[in-house]
């Protein structure tokens, strides 16, 4: 998803929100011909998200700059390690500093804080994913860094797959229409290369659901005890995955249940940028 297109799409929005009528410092203090070299150093240990993003934002100010890469995405690091170096132009590289850092920390974080999830259910059956809780318009940067911190991807939208949720069931069984059968229909119309996807918040309703042939059965806001029930009564007729209530003193325990799944929200949605820094020298 991380395309060069995508990542350009995101870099100039930024860049203009930024500077929308050029750098006025930048632009009154330093020479136009000046050279600066700057290093990204690691502030704090973590893992590695956004190299690219930050390489795109140098270029976009300054097509000639060098950029020279010293980990990649994906890389963990301790604190004060250098990620990078950049020469060129000193008022390009400037005015790239802020979006290129803003970028790289965000993902970064991601990355780190996804890491952790990752090592909490090492060893279990469980995969972490996240979820559409994004910030808007950056969501393939922040899915990109979840995959570097060793997660996976839920569906990227709306378009993607099917999910029903609460809201959706509420509307789908009005007037006492029959769960299974509502859903059965559903699943005809959208054909078999859709992926469906059922949430349910209650024990009783898991068999209606199976009876449908959903893909993935979401166990919203489950005790581990109801987990446990759960994973023992679908006994593989479907994909579980866990939701709701996860964070990183209960995702072990969740994953021990049995589950596949256990999507994560908190990856995205609130997230501690990582501390990276750009020191820069002017020639």
């Amino acid at each position: 998803m991380l395309s060069p297109a995508a990542i350009g799409s995101v870099v100039h929005s930024a860049l203009a929100e930024d500077a929308p009528w050029g750098d006025v410092t930048s632009d009154n203090l330093i020479p136009a011909n000046a050279v600066a070299t700057a290093t990204l150093v690691a502030r704090e240990a973590g893992v590695l998200a956004g190299i690219g993003v930050f390489t795109a934002a140098m270029h976009a100010t300054d097509p000639d700059a060098r950029v020279e890469l010293h980990a990649a995405d994906g890389d963990g690091f301790s604190a004060g390690a250098v990620l990078a170096t950049v020469t060129g132009n000193a008022r390009a590289v400037l005015r790239a500093e802020r979006v290129g850092l803003n970028l790289a920390q965000r993902m970064s974080g991601i990355a780190t804080e996804t890491a952790r999830y990752v090592a909490a259910v090492a060893g279990t059956a469980a995969t972490i994913v996240d979820t559409r809780k994004t910030t808007p318009g950056l969501r393939v940067l922040e899915r990109h860094a979840v995959r570097c911190g060793g997660g996976s991807n839920h569906r990227f939208s709306l378009s993607d797959a099917v999910l029903a949720k609460d809201n959706h069931l509420a509307v789908l069984t009005r007037g006492g229409r029959d769960l299974t059968e509502s859903l059965r229909e559903s699943r005809e119309r959208v054909g078999h290369t859709v992926h469906f996807e059922v949430e349910v918040d209650r024990i009783e309703q898991i068999e209606p659901v199976l009876a449908a042939g959903i893909d993935t059965i979401m166990l919203d806001n489950f005790s581990l005890e109801q987990l446990r029930e759960a994973v023992a009564m679908i006994a593989g007729r479907a994909i579980i995955e866990a939701s709701g209530g996860v964070n990183l003193t209960t995702v072990a325990d969740i994953a021990a249940t049995g589950v596949d799944i256990i999507s994560v929200g908190a990856l995205t949605h609130s997230v501690r940028a990582l501390d990276l820094g750009l020191d820069i020298a002017v020639e």
